[in-house]
């Protein structure tokens, strides 16, 4: 799949963006080089120096820019045949606080990808998107939402280009920056005696980093261009979280900050009548006409008329003694 092809991953040294280069660099070794987007030169300089990117940096390139700046895009496109995109600003008080610096990036920036993707003739984008995106209450989850339409949408603007966008939307990865497992494990490390919990009945989706990794590479693989796939995704009380960190210990409910959910959701019941079902997945169609040449042989079935995929109705659930074995492989 990934013979002689070029892969850029914007956000390249997040959470996402090292594990992904990793294993795409660990599992394709003719891959021809992958190039890691981000404006953060100092973190990318801790990158190139780790341990286990050492066998591979002669196929590493380090660019660095913002998705902001299409000028910089054009130059980083050059010869790609695969982007990745990842960088987003993530963090629910900082967008609400800035929000206008969350429309730059997630959603003027991804105009930017796709613009530039397209006169760069890039066979393939990819798209990262969020269970946030789904019925949003935050401005993080509605620049999101933009985002993931602009890119399902780009795929009218192809014409006889061959660059085909589709987005790939997933729940909390456990460990990643952000999440509250650090946080937890944090207030544990500095002497806590209560952990926080925002409140008793809320549930969140999560998964291991490696599974959001291979949905994207399953994606790169299979996509015709305009999919939405939803990852199948265990849940979890936030409750339930707190004792498989820390057993026995009290918590206390501080309530829900603005723009949180208390169960998340990845498909809604408006998207159920354009929704097919896989082993693994779900994939939301795009509701326009360009989408009925390409779903033919597609597979899967449709999804019941009144179905919906929240993190409160779900059939899939972790257990305490998972989630612990879930965070030891994390610290280990």
């Amino acid at each position: 799949m990934f013979n002689n092809k070029t892969i850029l991953v914007t956000g390249g040294t997040g959470s996402f963006g090292k594990k992904f280069i990793k294993t795409v660099l660990e599992t394709y070794p003719d891959i021809k080089k992958i190039i890691v987007f981000s404006r953060d030169e100092y973190k990318q300089f801790l990158m190139s120096n780790m341990p286990e990117f050492a066998p591979f940096i002669h196929k590493m390139r380090f660019f660095i820019g913002d998705v902001r700046d299409k000028d910089r895009l054009m130059m980083a496109l050059e010869n790609v045949d695969i982007i990745i995109h990842a960088a987003a600003l993530k963090q629910v008080p900082a967008c609400e606080y800035n929000p206008f610096e969350a429309v730059k990036t997630n959603i003027i920036g991804a105009q930017n990808v796709i613009e530039v993707a397209l006169a760069r003739n890039v066979d393939k984008v990819v798209a990262l998107s969020t269970d946030k995106a789904c019925a949003p209450l935050n401005l993080y989850g509605a620049t999101k939402l933009c985002s993931d339409k602009l890119f399902i949408a780009a795929n009218a603007y192809s014409g006889d280009k061959r660059t085909k966008f589709s987005v790939v939307r997933y729940g909390n990865v456990a460990g990643s920056r952000g999440s509250v497992i650090p946080f937890f494990q944090k207030l544990l490390k500095d002497g806590a005696k209560l952990l926080p919990i925002t409140d008793y009945r809320m549930t969140r989706f999560w998964l291991k980093l490696e599974d959001a990794v291979w949905m994207v590479l399953n994606a790169c693989k299979e996509m015709r261009g305009g999919e939405l796939y939803v990852k199948k995704t265990p849940s979890m009380k936030i409750s339930e979280l707190a004792e498989a960190i820390a057993p026995g210990m009290k918590t206390y409910e501080v309530g829900i900050r603005p723009g949180e959910k208390i169960h998340e959701q990845m498909i809604s019941s408006e998207d159920a009548r354009r929704t097919l079902e896989f082993d693994d997945y779900y994939i939301i169609q795009p509701d326009t006409d360009w989408w009925a040449y390409r779903v033919e042989g597609i597979g899967g079935k449709p999804v019941a008329e009144d179905f919906s995929y929240d993190s409160g109705n779900n059939s899939q659930w972790l257990t305490i003694e998972q989630m612990k074995q879930l965070i030891g492989e994390l610290d280990a």
